[in-house]
């Protein structure tokens, strides 16, 4: 069986073959809803309001892809009877309660027959299950005949949640079939929710008078109590079954190989390709919302259809909802482009799109973390490097990101004739001549670097390297780009231009243990500094990965031991979804509104310094020597994009050895951080990230002159520090110094220059507003240094 993920972002521009397949109707040909609709009145006003229709026949392609699901399951029943039982051991794993030891028949047993073993109070709210680390129906019976554990989750859970959303986007899917006739794209779970696309007629789309009907066509389905069945199906079959509809066909096409299978789903009258899990039934599903509509390209690419998207959320009860609602409400209050206008921080420019302009005040937030995270370099023994911003594609071939990113890359073709060769010049291929690699079909294509690793492979081989060198931490803040499809564009949390606190350690493969520990202790301390709590998860082999399974199960052992070591058993495992050149340590972390950002990422590489031979002496006994370029192996472009694993490369001598390449990010893209941030503090910036730290407010005319000396004396001292000489009221400049979210005013008059002291107002302390504390000068400008310094995320001196 073939499994995939269909996902929001999705960035495939691939062109289809035909609009239509032989014998399909166009998706813009589709039946026209003949449903009607009638005025009520609503507060007075007249509103046209789509009343809910009752049930009428569904399209054929509809009925005739029921029939054959009917037909197909059928068979599978039978072929699941005829299966052998056989006994085996279940352990019954539920957060925050002890473990159950049950027994229990492979094809026989599912985890939903376990939750009578479970206290009530806790069984209810389970909607799926996770046997041997893979997420499975509760009404899909077990099949490996080993020992099998089995967790059992609920909505609270990321995975349980993610389910249950992704159920009920099948929910809103059948009613719009039922709505519309049309002919639905996918509908995966969000962050938010989920959302479903679909082609409607060219005269129809989705309208807010609408939302009515859906809503109660999805209570309908809810309390039929539809149950998730699942049928896995072959290519051939599934062809057959969804060949109506293109936007199914790519998919399968695309994902199913000839000859393998895929899964389907069938709740009610929808049957939908789908990898699942689902939830049992869709009474679980007790508050269903529409949230909004919009349009969608398929695929994100404008080029092909425009489609009708429609979000919604569902929660498992009505309080969880309006919970869910009044947590939206907040979030709306603190949405980082509203913050950034207001506050003068960023901007976009469609000249430009995904790439902000970072404005003054910006700016000094962006200087803030990326000094705070330099200071951090230089004590952990960090060294800070330059690289190119473009290179020729052979070096990304070496590395093999071609080969798996280049959809992502931005292209520039440079020159047409061969590079010349500067004197020092590092060659990727290191041939004997020290001449520059064979010219190919991409001879002068260059792309932007949307990521640093590749270069500082090349540092790393610029210069023997001893085992005294190692560990080598580099550290690069260069500009990257990567080209993101327009439609999964996103203010700063999804760009298109950015730079990352990027960096990579050159170690032994005995010091990767306490590299990885410090760069642990690294993050901790960088997410302590603003109130993150965080939570971590392995991610381990994709497909399509590079080297070999004794590399990748090393490695993946590597970062389990470090994982236990410095949270026990708090983390999770998250299979399959490691870089392909090695597994990593992902990073989650959760803002004040309990959100969930993966910034950070912990990867370890075998494969980056086996592509680009990289070596370093080790001190044993063999050639300890510089070695000579003449004996070594050239890795040209051509090489690399037809044979990417290590297999093809020469291993090194005697006294040599392989360094293991670590990779990290802490803030990630400091761009979708600041983001992050943003909305984090909802522009009430701790003192030392602040773009506006200190309002002097003389009281009248004649304090002018010290509001200007302590204005000089805190800028000086290199704070953001402003005066207010307008000829506004005091009460008006106070209220304007509030609303821009200054840390401190300083309002001065005869009093404070007679003292040489200082009236100081709190912005996060409602106690000073009325009359701020007398402070002396000097004892202020001291108090704030410290606060500033230390970087403390409370302000109070």
């Amino acid at each position: 069986m073939i499994q995939f993920k269909l996902t929001d972002n999705l960035t495939d521009t691939e062109t289809m073959a035909s609009a239509t397949l032989q014998g399909q109707k166009p998706a813009t040909q589709l039946p026209k809803s003949k449903d009607k609709s009638d005025k009520s009145k609503k507060g007075g006003m007249v509103a046209v309001q789509k009343q809910p229709t009752a049930p009428r026949a569904l399209p054929d392609f509809i009925q005739e892809r029921n029939a054959f699901f009917d037909e197909l399951i059928k068979q599978r029943s039978q072929e699941i009877s005829a299966k052998p039982r056989r006994d085996i051991k279940l352990t019954v794993k539920i957060a925050d309660s002890d473990d159950i030891i049950l027994d229990g028949k492979t094809w026989e047993t599912t985890p939903g027959h376990l939750l009578r073993h479970v206290p009530k109070e806790i069984s209810a709210g389970i909607v799926v299950a996770k046997v041997n680390n893979v997420l499975w129906d509760l009404d899909r019976p077990l099949e490996e005949e080993n020992d099998t554990t089995i967790h059992l989750l609920s909505i609270k859970d990321t995975d349980g949640r993610s389910v249950f959303w992704h159920s009920s986007a099948h929910v809103l899917g059948e009613a719009a079939e039922h709505e519309y006739g049309c002919r639905l794209s996918h509908g995966p779970p969000t962050d938010q929710g989920f959302f479903y696309d679909m082609a409607l007629d060219q005269e129809s789309s989705v309208q807010e008078t609408d939302w009515p009907s859906l809503e109660t066509r999805v209570k309908r389905f809810v309390k039929d109590k539809q149950s998730f069945e699942r049928l896995l199906v072959s290519k051939d079959d599934l062809r057959k079954m969804f060949g109506y509809s293109r936007y199914k066909m790519h998919y399968i096409e695309k994902f199913v190989p000839d000859g393998e299978s895929s899964t389907v789903y069938r709740n009610g009258s929808l049957v939908d390709l789908c990898q699942g899990p689902h939830i049992q039934n869709t009474r679980k599903i007790d508050a269903f919302k529409i949230t909004s509509t919009s349009s969608a390209h398929f695929l994100g690419d404008q080029k092909e259809d425009s489609l009708s998207r429609i979000y919604g959320v569902a929660f498992p009860s009505k309080a969880e909802l309006k919970a869910w609602e009044e947590n939206m409400a907040l979030r709306n209050e603190r949405k980082h482009m509203k913050i950034a206008k207001d506050q003068k921080l960023f901007f976009f420019s469609r000249l430009s799109p995904g790439s902000p302009f970072l404005l003054p005040h910006g700016t000094r937030i962006f200087n803030a973390l990326q000094a705070m995270i330099r200071e951090q370099y230089w004590k952990r023994g960090y060294d800070e490097v330059q690289s190119p911003n473009m290179y020729d594609v052979e070096l990304w071939k070496t590395s093999g990101h071609w080969q798996h990113y280049q959809d992502d890359m931005f292209r520039v073709q440079v020159e047409k004739g061969p590079a010349p060769v500067e004197a020092n010049a590092t060659t990727i291929a290191a041939e004997p001549d020290g001449a520059a690699p064979t010219v190919n079909k991409d001879q002068g294509l260059f792309g932007l670097k949307p990521m640093n690793c590749p270069g500082h492979c090349l540092l790393f081989r610029h210069e023997d390297r001893s085992y005294r060198d190692l560990p080598w931490r580099i550290a690069d803040f260069g500009v990257l780009h990567r080209n993101e499809a327009s439609g999964a564009l996103s203010g700063m949390t999804r760009v298109r231009k950015f730079q990352q606190d990027d960096t990579h350690i050159f170690c032994t493969l005995d010091q990767v243990t306490s590299e990885i520990e410090g760069l642990l202790d690294f993050m901790t301390y960088v997410y302590n500094l603003f109130g993150f709590s965080f939570k971590l998860k392995l991610s381990t082999r994709p497909e399509g990965y590079m080297g070999t399974i004794d590399q990748w199960n090393d490695a993946e052992e590597r970062l389990r031991k470090a994982l236990v070591q410095f949270r026990g058993d708090k983390w999770e495992l998250n299979e399959g979804d490691g870089a392909f050149y090695g597994p990593k340590i992902d990073v989650v972390i959760a803002d004040c509104m309990d959100r969930e950002f993966q910034c950070a990422t912990i990867q370890l590489d075998f494969q980056g310094p086996a592509n680009f031979q990289l070596e370093y002496m080790t001190g044993e006994a063999g050639n300890l020597e510089p070695k000579a370029s003449a004996n070594e192996t050239a890795v040209d472009g051509t090489q690399a994009k037809s044979e990417p694993s290590t297999t093809a490369l020469k291993e090194p001598g005697p006294g040599r050895a392989r360094p293991v390449m670590l990779h990290r990010a802490i803030v990630g893209s400091f761009e979708r951080f600041i983001a992050i941030l943003t909305e984090h503090f909802a522009g009430k910036w701790p003192f030392w990230l602040s773009p506006r730290q200190i309002l002097v407010i003389p009281v009248f005319k004649a304090a002018h002159g010290y509001a200007e000396e302590v204005r000089k004396m805190f800028h000086d001292a290199f704070f953001y520090a402003d005066v207010d000489l307008s000829g506004n009221t005091l009460q008006k400049k106070i209220a304007l110094g509030q609303a821009e979210k200054y840390n401190f005013t300083i309002v001065v008059g005869a009093k404070e220059e007679e003292t040489r002291t200082l009236n100081i107002r709190n912005r996060d302390d409602p106690s000073t507003q009325k009359l701020g504390s007398l402070v002396p000068l000097d004892e202020a400008l001291y108090k704030m240094k410290l606060l500033r310094d230390e970087r403390r995320i409370k302000n109070e001196l």
